[in-house]
């Protein structure tokens, strides 16, 4: 059995698993194995998601061994939803990066508007009902607060319907800061990333790599 960790990195949504590979190569240079794990995050949903990579798990990874996971987005509430469904396997350390564990504002609205552009992955997972995290699973949380994204015009809508403060209107582009935040997750960090710019920032992959090794960020 190989020594160094393994990990396996989950896309959002209208995402492919190649997204991912600027993060894995950047892991890959702290010690990680690493798999992109690939799955069509529109047309199945959040338990579908489960399943695929439960039976990627079963044909090309040894139980004995733990898992870390990595996941962006939407992938950070398959994680949740994952480990809640398949007990079995052995799970390190996880990281997700701008994931709305609370429910996505973004979503809500891009739902009202346009539906299939969140397909199957609102109910369960966007809407902010996925699987708590379990109290004994050490999760560390990066949220971004630069403001640029597809999602910016809902948040700006947003900001003002709802008349939020500065500290309430901090968001990557696409989810809010405060989405991010976990109550039962080990650490939390704010780093000046965007969304989808988060995936390719060398900071956001040194920190991921950290929390994966010390189960806290690096502040």
């Amino acid at each position: 059995m190989s020594s160094k960790p393994f990990v396996v990195l989950i896309h959002g949504l209208h995402q492919r698993g190649f997204i991912m590979q600027p993060l894995a190569k950047r892991l890959q240079t702290y010690g990680y194995r690493t798999h992109n794990h690939d799955y069509r995050s529109l047309k199945e949903t959040i338990e579908q998601h489960s399943k695929s990579l439960n039976n990627w798990l079963m044909t090309h990874h040894n139980p004995a061994e733990a898992i870390n996971l990595v996941g962006h987005s939407l992938g950070g509430l398959v994680i949740r939803d994952f480990i809640h469904r398949y007990p079995r396997w052995q799970i390190g350390r996880c990281v997700t990066l701008g994931t709305p564990h609370l429910g996505s504002v973004s979503a809500d609205y891009i739902k009202q508007l346009i539906s299939p552009l969140v397909g199957q992955a609102y109910q369960g997972g966007l809407d902010g009902t996925v699987a708590p995290l379990d109290d004994d699973i050490c999760l560390g949380v990066i949220a971004g607060n630069s403001p640029y994204g597809l999602g910016q015009p809902f948040l700006r809508y947003h900001n003002y319907r709802q008349n939020l403060d500065s500290s309430q209107q901090e968001h990557d582009g696409t989810v809010y800061v405060s989405e991010t935040q976990l109550p039962n997750a080990a650490d939390h960090i704010i780093l000046p990333v965007s969304h989808t710019g988060m995936l390719v920032n060398k900071e956001v992959a040194r920190q991921t790599a950290y929390f994966l090794e010390h189960g806290r960020f690096d502040h």
